[in-house]
């Protein structure tokens, strides 16, 4: 049974009104997947390691200059048919919650579980998001 929707309003605004675009169905996660460039899925959640961690991690990444092209989130525990299609997208790896998914024309090419999340700052994670950021993301000289 899904959470109550507003328990989670303000969870899932801490992301929107960064510019994050939540992703409420599986036809919404697919449309996303099929955009072209990096696309950033922050799978969200209610649990400590997303208000302490994910979230301030991810709002702390954004002000980085070099960003995927496209940065949206599922919430776990809530739009349940939108995350699990998310997680489809997410080969080779366990469903976890919260997590960072980073993919590159709907392939996954990095993942920040769980267990990388829980127990570290804010800005840790915010320095793991930026390298990749860095790596995926920058623009190939001209």
């Amino acid at each position: 049974m899904p959470y109550d929707p507003m328990l989670v309003q303000p969870m899932r605004e801490e992301l929107t009104r960064l510019g994050v675009e939540e992703l409420r169905t599986a036809e919404d996660v697919d449309a996303a997947m099929k955009r072209p460039g990096v696309t950033m899925v922050v799978v969200n959640s209610v649990c400590g390691c997303a208000a302490g961690g994910a979230r301030p991690g991810v709002a702390l990444a954004l002000k980085h200059t070099v960003k995927p092209e496209n940065i949206v989130t599922v919430f776990a525990g809530q739009d349940v048919d939108a995350t699990e299609r998310a997680r489809s997208y997410f080969t080779g790896v366990a469903p976890s919650s919260p997590s960072i998914a980073l993919l590159r024309d709907g392939e996954l090419v990095a993942f920040l579980p769980r267990h990388h999340i829980e127990g570290r700052t804010p800005e840790m994670i915010a320095t793991a998001l930026t390298g990749a950021f860095d790596e995926l993301c920058a623009k190939a000289s001209a």
